[in-house]
């Protein structure tokens, strides 16, 4: 039989506005952490730690305490949280059992929002279940019962096409082209952080969302209530960092290829950028520009005058970004020093070798913060001293040869413990040199990102994806998702990464499709690893790894190169938009690509739209992703007025029209009336077939 326990019985402090519970060899702290949101912590037989994994340290907040006979009433702006606590007389063990539960409400209108995990009568179930592991580490686990009706964005990038997130059950671990950023938005009106770096897994059923963690040394999460999703993402982006202002090089075109293999070669193509008229904000020197793997330097016969052609490429312009990988090959200058200071991850088991690409080699652990320093000291000596100050963080999972996360120990600690804070610390590792040095305008290139990794100047591409459909419709969602996991600086390989064949026709229309999807992304960047391959001899016979086909806006035959290169104009002409809509992202927390329901939340059809998606409040994009389709279907939501950027025609929110899509146009529709000079721009020389399919003005059929 559950009594409530006498006021004085609670084993529950207050302390301001922070509350905490002792019992079962338990002890549960929540407290206020921003304006509209506290933070969980548990452990047992112990004191919750004050991990800064990513969370900073919260503003003040009006909170107040309201003290019951079986518990208490945190309320924090918008959110309300019941602690309850229970005991009852266990027959089965013969003594008294106490427990603490937890319910988090609107405070505005009273709504549940989500509660821990109800015991079950007889079921006996635990919200927070902490099993202990050898070695002192904890198990966990942690239940809540949701609305079943919820829709559930953000957990960062997994390459799949589900955007409502309800039903699915999703790794919390890094993989190549995978970024688990454990933050999601429920429709419901509250934000949800799992504030804990191990590897485990986020299962979001329709009966309850569990969180695990395999390794752990306590519960610690963090939960915000909002009536809007773009309050929700604000108050997230206060809670763990906002992204700094994008530096004007990242509003522009980047060009890459897997790899231009000397400086002649990458001088080259920046010329013939000049001399066409075509806009180039940052041209890349790939990966094995260096001697050996973990050297972090150039390789003087291919690249002898760096600090020449970083020269004339400013004159032009256009600035270079390097590849910087965090292995350290066993042939390394730099191998020996590093594993005699204990700098380099550790395998548990086995031979101590991560990865063999090119050799066998380790990865630099970078969650300490000797090496750290160590890492930027070097990286300013060899390639800051030339002016360069964007960088290629690659391999920033890491991406071990084997995915076996309980092999590999960091100075923080076991890999399963606190494995996917690691690209947040390689972000770090850059951002702080960088700005230690006096440098303002921090950008790099990242594979991979955890929660926080945004204050650090993180761009994130989405890895190592193929070169098809598939892969193109799933960037559109995973862009979404990202933004609203805090990560405003999103990218991907135009044109996929792997097999794209230059000579193949179908392929020149896919790069169309992806390149029209690219100019409208947060940075629009130009990559992958074509074919046909070149290989690459140095001057004494030795190989050295081969070049991918050429990757140029030139290099897919004429047709292809006509709407290529009207996009990416039309993306310089955009640079004074996608300069507002960075300042957004930097000073408000707004994701800069976002999904319909963003900025519609009380439209319900904006919430299933998985191919279509917003860059700031005023474009609406709605990529081909389908080989052979010449039109689309294109859902304008309610509660605005939308002109179609190809024929000028305006229509009504709240309804489904279907427009051309030749291959040289990507649909585009402008909001209220914005950014009217760009009608017409999207269309180029098929504007006037637009209009003529529909057999009016409007440009566009309404079906719904």
């Amino acid at each position: 039989m559950t009594t409530p326990p006498v006021p004085g019985d609670l084993s529950l402090q207050v302390d301001g506005a922070r509350l905490t519970w002792r019992g079962e060899g338990e002890t549960l702290v929540v407290e206020p952490w921003g304006a509209d949101a506290v933070r969980v912590r548990s452990t047992l037989q112990g004191d919750v730690e004050d991990a800064d994994w990513a969370l900073l340290a919260p503003a003040a907040s009006d909170a107040r305490v309201e003290t019951r006979a079986d518990g208490a009433t945190l309320t924090v702006g918008r959110l309300r949280v019941e602690l309850t606590v229970a005991a009852w007389f266990h027959e089965i063990v013969g003594y008294e059992v106490t427990r603490c539960d937890l319910a988090f409400y609107d405070a505005v209108d009273g709504r549940p929002l989500l509660r821990e995990q109800d015991r079950g009568g007889s079921l006996n179930l635990t919200a927070r279940r902490l099993r202990p592991r050898l070695g002192g580490d904890l198990e966990l686990t942690a239940s809540f019962e949701t609305p079943a009706d919820e829709k559930l964005y953000g957990m960062g990038l997994y390459q799949q096409d589900l955007l409502d997130l309800k039903g699915s059950t999703l790794e919390l671990a890094h993989r190549n082209s995978q970024a688990s950023v454990p933050f999601v938005l429920s429709s419901a009106g509250y934000g949800f952080l799992w504030h804990n770096p191990a590897v485990g897994r986020a299962t979001f059923g329709r009966n309850r969302t569990e969180w695990t963690a395999e390794s752990t040394r306590q519960l610690d999460y963090w939960v915000t209530a909002g009536d809007s999703p773009a309050a929700i993402t604000r108050a997230y982006a206060d809670a763990t960092g906002h992204a700094p202002m994008m530096p004007e090089r990242g509003l522009g075109f980047w060009q890459c290829k897997l790899r231009y293999t000397s400086q002649d070669e990458l001088l080259a193509v920046a010329r013939e950028h000049t001399r066409r008229g075509l806009p180039l904000d940052v041209i890349v020197a790939d990966f094995f520009h260096w001697p050996r793997m973990g050297d972090f330097r150039f390789d003087e016969e291919f690249w002898p005058d760096p600090q020449a052609m970083v020269d004339e490429l400013a004159e032009m312009g256009v600035e270079l970004m390097v590849s910087v990988w965090p292995q350290i090959a066993t042939t390394s200058e730099n191998y020996s020093h590093l594993r005699r200071n204990n700098l380099l991850v550790r395998a548990e088991r086995g031979p101590d070798v991560h990865m063999a690409f090119q050799g066998p080699s380790a990865f630099l652990d970078v969650t300490n913060p000797e090496a750290r320093r160590w890492l930027w000291d070097t990286c300013r000596e060899n390639y800051g001293r030339y002016g360069i100050r964007t960088f290629w963080l690659d391999e920033a999972e890491p991406e071990y040869g084997v995915y076996d996360f309980d092999n590999y120990r960091y100075h923080a600690g076991p890999n399963v413990r606190v494995g996917n804070v690691y690209p947040q610390h390689y972000a770090r590792a850059f951002a702080e040199g960088q700005r230690a040095d006096g440098e303002t305008d921090v950008v790099n290139l990242l594979r991979c990102a955890w929660a926080g990794s945004q204050r650090y100047g993180a761009l994130v591409w989405s890895g190592d994806i193929s070169s098809t459909f598939t892969d193109l419709r799933r960037q559109v969602v995973a862009g979404i998702h990202m933004g609203v996991a805090g990560i405003p600086w999103f990218t991907t390989d135009i044109g996929g990464f792997h097999d794209g064949d230059a000579t193949d026709p179908d392929f020149g229309e896919l790069l169309v499709r992806w390149f029209q999807f690219g100019a409208f992304c947060p940075v629009m960047r130009l990559h992958g690893d074509r074919l046909p391959y070149r290989e690459v001899t140095a001057a004494d016979g030795s190989p050295r790894l081969r070049s991918g086909g050429p990757n140029e806006l030139w290099s897919f035959g004429e047709e292809v190169y006509a709407v290529l290169e009207r996009y990416v104009h039309l993306r310089e002409d955009l640079r004074g938009y996608v300069r507002e809509v960075m300042r957004t992202a930097h000073a408000d927390g707004q994701p800069a690509m976002r999904g319909l329901f963003h900025d519609f939340p009380h439209d319900p059809a904006c919430w299933d739209v998985a191919d279509q998606f917003l860059l700031g409040r005023d474009l609406l994009v709605a990529p081909v992703l389908e080989a052979g389709a010449r039109e689309r279907a294109v859902y304008l939501p309610a509660g605005a007025r939308w002109t179609d950027a190809a024929s000028g025609a305006v229509h009504d929110g709240g309804t489904t029209v279907v427009v051309d899509a030749p291959l040289d146009v990507v649909p585009v529709f402008l909001r209220d009336g914005a950014l009217g000079d760009l009608v017409g721009r999207t269309a180029g020389r098929t504007a006037g077939r637009t209009a003529g399919r529909s057999g009016s003005v409007t440009g566009g059929t309404p079906v719904g």
